[in-house]
Parts: C-alpha cells; sequence; structure tokens
C-alpha cells in the first residue's frame, strides 16, 4: 500500500531565498544529490590520480622517483579507502539515492530535508578529515584499505601515530552522515510514496537503493565500533585489538587483544559493503536495460526477491575474506558454502537482464552501451570470483593479483560502468542539456576495451604469482621476465583509460554552456521522475497534486498500446493493454 500522506498533505518545504539557500544550504534532494555527487567525484580524482602514480612504479621501476616505499602504501591505502567508501558508497546512495528516490516514488522530497541536508555536510567534513591526513605528523595511514591491527598502529607502520588516528575518525564521521542519510531513504521510500506506488511497483533502481540502505545501516555499526575501539588502542593503550609485542626490542603496554576480532568486525562490514555498492548498481542496470532495450524487465518479481535475497546472504559470508587467518577448517567450509549460494541470486539477475534483452527493441544509445558493457564485466568478475570462494584455490591465490584483477573488474569497472550509465540516462532530466553522442561513444569504447587491457593481464600474472601490494618484485626467480613487460604494458593502459575520462568531463562542461535543448522525456521511460511538469524539476518536484499510478514501471511495447511506452501515471482509460 502507498502512504501518499506525509507528501501530499501539507509538507512543509524550506524553499530557497537566496543564492546560498539554493546551492549550498539547500535542502531540496536534487541538489543535495548533485552536492554529493560533486565531492564524491572530487575525492575519486584524488584517488584516480594516486593509482596513476602507483602504477608509474609498478610499470617503470626506477624509472620515475615519484614515490617513496612508505608513499607508495600510503598511496594503496587512500586509494581503496576513498574508491569503496568515500567514492561509490557516496556516489550511488548520496548521489543517485537523494536525486532519484523522492521523484521515483512520486515525493516532494524527503521526509526529513533538513536531516538530508546535513548528511551531506558530515559526509563532506568525513573527506575533509580525510584529506586532512596528508598532512599530519607521518602522513596518512599505509595499513592498507582494511586497516589490520597491529600493523596499523604499530611504529613501522607509515602513519601509525597519526594517521590511523585521523582515518578512523574520518570514518567515524561517514557512519554518522549515511545514518542520517538511509534513515531518510528509507523511510521516503516506506512511508511517502504517492498513491497506487505499491512496493511492487516500485523501479528496481529504488529497490536497490533501499535494499542497499538496510544492509549500510546493519553492518556499518560495525565499522563504526571497531574504529573507536581501534582508536582507544591507539590513544589511550587499550588492547582490544593488540596482542602483547615487542617492536624493536621493546615490549609494549598492551596484553591480551586479539587482531583476528578486528577482522570479523571489519569483514562483517566489509563484505555487506561489496554489496551497498552493487545493488544500487543492479537496480540502475535494471532500469537501463529496460527502458532502452524497449521490452518489460524479464522477472521482476524475482528480480525484487533476488535484491532481497543477496542483502540477506551478503551478512553470512564475510570469513570468506579470512580463509589466511587460521580459522577452523570447518568455519572455511561453512563460508565457502554460503558464498557458492549467494551466487544463485546473483545469477538469477543476470539471466534476467540477458532475457531482456533477448528479441528486444535495442536501442544502443550512450546509457544502452555502459549498461551491456557493465553486464560483460560484472559476469566476468562473478566467475573469477567463485575461484576466490574455495578455500583451495583461495589460499595460494589470496595475495596475488589475480584478486587485484578481479576485485577491480567487480567494484571498479562494473560500478563505474553503470554510474556512467546512470550519468548519461539521467542528465538530461536535472540539467535540461542533452550530452554530445558522440563524444559518449568513445568514452564508453575507450573505457571498456581499455579496463579490459588493465585487468586481464593481471589474472595472468596473479596465476604466475606475482604478489600484490609490493612496492618493487625486483629480481625473483619464479617471475617470468614477460611480467616486467606485462606490468609496463598495464600501466600504458591505464594511463589511457584515466586520460579519456577527460572526454566526459569535457563532454559535461560544453553541454552545460548551450541554451536547454533536453526534451522532458528523451528515452520514452515509464517511471515517474520523467512526468515532471518542467524540466529539471523545481523544488517540490510536482504541482499542486502529486501524480497518481496505475501500473509498474516496466510497460514497454505493450500489446495494443498506441506508443511503445506507458508512463506509470497515465490512466487505463488513455491506454490500453495496462497492466
Amino acid at each position: 500500500m502507498a502512504h501518499a500522506a506525509i507528501a501530499d498533505k501539507g509538507q512543509e518545504l524550506s524553499h530557497p531565498h537566496s543564492w546560498i539557500t539554493k546551492y549550498v544550504w539547500s535542502q531540496d534532494h536534487k541538489v543535495i544529490g548533485i552536492q554529493y555527487i560533486i565531492v564524491a567525484t572530487l575525492v575519486g580524482i584524488i584517488a584516480l590520480f594516486m593509482s596513476g602514480m602507483m602504477r608509474l612504479q609498478l610499470g617503470f621501476p626506477g624509472e620515475f622517483t615519484f614515490l617513496e616505499p612508505n608513499e607508495y602504501y600510503q598511496f594503496v591505502t587512500m586509494h581503496g579507502m576513498i574508491m569503496i567508501v568515500f567514492m561509490l558508497t557516496a556516489f550511488f546512495l548520496g548521489g543517485f539515492g537523494n536525486l532519484l528516490i523522492p521523484l521515483m516514488c512520486g515525493a516532494r522530497d524527503m521526509v526529513f530535508p533538513y536531516m538530508n541536508m546535513l548528511s551531506f555536510w558530515v559526509y563532506l567534513l568525513s573527506v575533509l578529515v580525510l584529506i586532512a591526513g596528508f598532512f599530519v605528523p607521518g602522513g596518512t595511514t599505509g595499513a592498507g584499505w582494511t586497516l589490520y591491527p597491529p600493523q596499523a598502529i604499530t611504529g613501522g607502520t607509515p602513519g601509525g601515530d597519526w594517521g590511523i588516528l585521523v582515518m578512523c575518525i574520518s570514518l567515524a564521521l561517514f557512519v554518522v552522515a549515511f545514518t542520517m542519510g538511509g534513515l531518510n531513504y528509507l523511510t521516503t521510500t516506506l512511508q511517502a510514496r504517492t498513491r497506487g506506488l505499491t512496493l511492487m511497483r516500485l523501479p528496481l533502481t529504488v529497490w536497490g537503493i533501499v535494499m542497499a540502505t538496510i544492509l549500510g545501516l546493519l553492518a556499518f555499526p560495525a565499522l563504526f565500533v571497531s574504529v573507536i575501539m581501534m582508536s582507544l588502542d591507539n590513544m589511550l593503550g587499550t588492547s582490544f585489538f593488540m596482542p602483547a609485542i615487542s617492536e624493536m626490542g621493546v615490549t609494549s603496554d598492551h596484553t591480551g587483544g586479539s587482531p583476528i576480532l578486528f577482522q570479523h568486525l571489519f569483514w562483517f562490514f566489509g563484505h555487506p559493503e561489496v554489496y551497498i555498492v552493487a545493488l544500487p548498481m543492479f537496480g540502475i542496470a535494471s532500469d537501463l536495460i529496460s527502458t532502452h532495450a524497449r521490452k518489460n524487465i524479464f522477472g521482476y518479481r524475482m528480480m525484487v526477491w533476488a535484491i532481497v535475497a543477496i542483502g540477506g546472504l551478503s551478512f553470512v559470508v564475510w570469513a570468506h575474506h579470512m580463509y589466511v587467518s587460521g580459522m577452523n577448517p570447518y568455519f572455511g567450509f561453512l563460508f565457502a558454502t554460503t558464498t557458492l549460494i549467494i551466487a544463485v541470486p546473483t545469477a538469477l539477475k543476470v539471466y534476467n537482464w540477458v532475457l531482456t534483452l533477448w528479441e528486444g527493441d535495442i536501442h544502443l544509445t550512450v546509457p544502452m552501451l555502459f549498461a551491456i558493457g557493465f553486464v560483460f564485466t560484472f559476469i566476468h568478475g562473478g566467475i573469477t570470483g567463485l575461484f576466490l570462494g574455495n578455500v583451495v584455490v583461495d589460499v595460494p591465490l589470496s595475495d596475488t593479483y589475480f584478486v587485484v584483477g578481479h576485485f577491480h573488474m567487480v567494484m571498479g569497472v562494473s560500478p563505474f560502468l553503470v554510474v556512467f550509465g546512470g550519468i548519461y540516462h539521467w542528465y538530461p532530466k536535472f540539467t535540461g542539456r542533452m550530452l554530445n553522442n558522440t563524444l559518449g561513444k568513445a568514452h564508453f569504447w575507450i573505457t571498456f576495451l581499455g579496463t579490459y587491457a588493465i585487468y586481464l593481464p593481471m589474472h595472468y600474472i596473479g596465476i604466475l604469482g606475482v604478489p600484490r601490494r609490493y612496492y618493487a618484485n625486483g629480481v625473483t626467480d619464479f617471475m617470468p621476465d614477460s611480467v616486467a613487460s606485462i606490468n609496463a604494458s598495464i600501466t600504458v593502459a591505464a594511463l589511457i583509460v584515466g586520460s579519456a575520462q577527460l572526454i566526459f568531463i569535457y563532454n559535461l562542461i560544453v553541454s552545460l554552456m548551450k541554451p536547454k535543448d533536453a526534451p522532458s522525456n528523451p528515452w520514452n521511460a515509464t517511471s515517474l521522475e520523467w512526468r515532471t511538469p518542467e524540466t529539471p524539476p523545481r523544488h517540490g518536484n510536482w504541482s499542486d497534486e502529486l501524480p497518481t499510478v496505475y501500473r509498474w514501471a516496466y510497460a514497454y511495447s505493450v500489446p495494443g498500446a498506441e506508443k511503445d511506452f506507458i508512463p506509470q501515471d497515465v490512466p487505463p482509460s488513455a491506454a490500453t493493454g495496462n497492466k
């Protein structure tokens, strides 16, 4: 049952009265979403720059002197943490969540717009604290994005004093920001849907974001607690995670702590975090594929229940990241089994995407190219993930470049392809401008083919046993000479792909300099965000009356209908073949 009461009956909106309240201290969900996207993009560019520096070091060791070994490990840590938490999570939930949930639900705004505004500013504060880590004594932490103790706070690790403390504070602030935003997404979806919009008529994008929000609200507290406990170990000498150790001949005051406990807490957050990024990605990809294939999504209910099942199962697989921690083999068997089970609903989604494309009227628009590219890279990453979910195979591959290749295909390339596809798809609605099609296709093909030139060779050198996280491989007997050449080629490909993103930025800038040229619904889509009276939508989104929904969001190519799409708010009397 939909609940329009909050949104339809006198919700007080704080309309802007100046440039500051319109673009800075804004309570409009669309402006907040764009603020999230801008900050996430800027911090992502910093992480991209760091990855370029690391690849130059690996591809041409000794020829560049940009990085010292300590700085290399600090860059590794910051790159991973920024991309996974501060960029992708913020982009999908803070960015797409804010932009799309109220519009797709037919609401005027988030239920708690002031708290929504606060969530962005706390997020921005967390990013600033994170960046401040570069300027504290010793620099930012170099313990790796997993922050394992005791390595994270011992003197031999870069940033073992101030750096890890700043990182912990930054993560704690991020969790606070996420909680405020997440409660808004959940409450708005459950309580502010417009009349007629039942849960089983919601677009899959909303389902993906909401389920990811639930995962975050359950998983992020584990991260929050673990970083607070680690800060206490670092500042006050407690021993939650620190065992009795001697460092440089000096025995520390820590006794009795368990580093393994930190690993359990971290991965209880860390594995659902994969799906906090993946579930919105699944939802957005589903909407792009259905819209641009002009065909209803195959097995909608199955897709919804697959999202729910993946979310639930993501909480019982965390220890497959800990096979090499010395756990009991029986636990290894348990977590290997649950890991393989989660592949079932995930594979269902792939089947449904393929069957949606089957015999569809496929329009190879730029958003569609990115969506199809995502399906390829996600299948690739999923298959290589099966290798790492098996204890016997995971142990020898665990610390090699195979993991780097797999992880980046699943958590790097796939989400970014969906992010780009989503931007190309919804950009006209939120700006009133169309992006250049030729530049968009050039951006896609260089990015898509280039990423395979980067990550396929990583799988190969990983199987050869080339270890990850090394500043320089040096002369090692078990590595063939070709590894150096492969590393150089990977670096060249990475620099090309990184440079290709300038095409995208150029496209954005040029389009914004043009007069408005986007129609209100350029893709002939059916969901509610395309049905606002104005493009871009004004504050409050709708006219005096909220829309009424009569059908699901995938009424494409309905037999007997006048057009090949029927929007959700078109009454049955004005359309035939309604769902």
